[in-house]
């Protein structure tokens, strides 16, 4: 019988609360989902901390939205970032980074692993761009990340599945692979299927309409269309329920 392990992708308080109240072991803590994950503010990472006291929170450390490769003053940003995480009780860290050719960056991700020590790390979807997974992945085992978030280099999970699986039997066992991207309580089981792993990790987002009842369109903050300023993404609780269920169902089968 298999154990399975879900984690909520949080980018906010009530999803995070959301997430915990639908019965979610462990988050991923983060801000901005409409450009891939960021840090979460201080604020937000304390006061979900103080409340949920028995979630698991892993912390995303990504000082900006773009490209993974980081000079010296982001790479100061992202220490400073993992100090105050720790400090504030976080569980694990997510973090990556590559250089301008594809590859993971080594000396970099020394650097952060050596300031998150003694926490788990999980090196985020800067995995899928990297120029070879398998490289990467072996170049992670050794540096002792404790897992890889992935889609399987592909839009979905689902569609990475078959890279996913490679990389899972490659690994034996010394890295978790996590697949991520797309992921909802009617495709979890054949995933996990397919690719015998065994942590999923899914945002379970729905929209949720402001209560601004004034409203000057015009004006948008966001600067794009793209980004309704009169919504926000937040996790469905009932959405993570049914994952739960699914994976459950699938692990008693």
């Amino acid at each position: 019988m298999s154990h399975y392990m879900l984690e909520v992708c949080a980018a906010n308080l009530r999803s995070a609360i959301n997430a915990a109240q639908a019965g979610a072991t462990r988050i991923e803590l983060c801000s901005a989902l409409p450009e891939g994950g960021l840090t979460p503010s201080p604020g937000v990472l304390t006061v979900c901390r103080a409340l949920l006291p028995q979630l698991k929170i892993n912390v995303m450390i990504r000082p900006r939205g773009g490209d993974f490769v980081y000079d010296k003053d982001d790479i100061a940003c992202m220490l400073t970032d993992i100090k105050f995480a720790k400090a504030q009780g976080a569980d694990g860290l997510v973090f990556g980074c590559l250089t301008t050719t594809g590859e993971i960056d080594l000396p970099t991700l020394e650097l952060l692993m050596q300031a998150s020590a003694p926490l788990p790390i999980t090196f985020h979807r800067a995995f899928d761009l990297c120029r070879d997974p398998f490289l990467a992945l072996e170049q992670l085992i050794e540096a002792k990340v404790t897992r890889v978030l992935t889609s399987g280099q592909a839009p979905q999970a689902l569609l990475g599945a078959h890279l996913i699986a490679r990389l899972q039997e490659k690994a034996r066992g010394r890295i978790i692979l996590m697949p991520g991207a797309g992921i909802n309580a009617h495709n979890i089981i054949k995933l996990a299927t397919l690719t015998h792993c065994q942590e999923f990790h899914l945002s379970a987002k729905k929209r949720q309409p402001s209560p601004m009842r004034y409203r000057k369109d015009k004006a948008l903050l966001s600067g794009t269309y793209y980004i309704d300023e009169h919504e926000q993404d937040i996790s469905d609780s009932m959405e993570i329920v049914a994952a739960l269920q699914a994976l459950n169902a699938g692990a008693i089968a």
